[in-house]
């Protein structure tokens, strides 16, 4: 399912407008990237959490020359499945 058919099967669920439903969902991942890149963690019970897991620095090596490189230390989002979404999920 990509972008288009969510907010389809939105309009469809909440019996609104696409436009609304377009707004809605696109406020929904709005609010969670501005949360989340603020180091805030999203909870939505029953579907799971998103925040930010760091990454230390560690040793890498360039595939094309195996020279040993330096991966520098970073952030990165992260998301992980509620309770309720995997019980649906392995049950399918």
């Amino acid at each position: 399912m990509n972008k288009t058919e969510l907010i389809s099967a939105v309009a469809d669920k909440a019996e609104i407008s696409k436009k609304d439903a377009d707004k809605a969902v696109n406020a929904l991942f709005d609010t969670i990237v501005e949360s989340v890149a603020k180091d805030e963690r999203v909870q939505i019970v029953g579907f799971g959490t998103f925040e930010l897991h760091s990454r230390s620095a560690r040793q890498g090596r360039d595939p094309r020359t195996n020279t040993p490189i330096t991966i520098p230390a970073s952030r990165v989002p992260a998301f992980k499945a509620g309770k309720v979404f995997k019980d649906a999920a392995a049950s399918k």
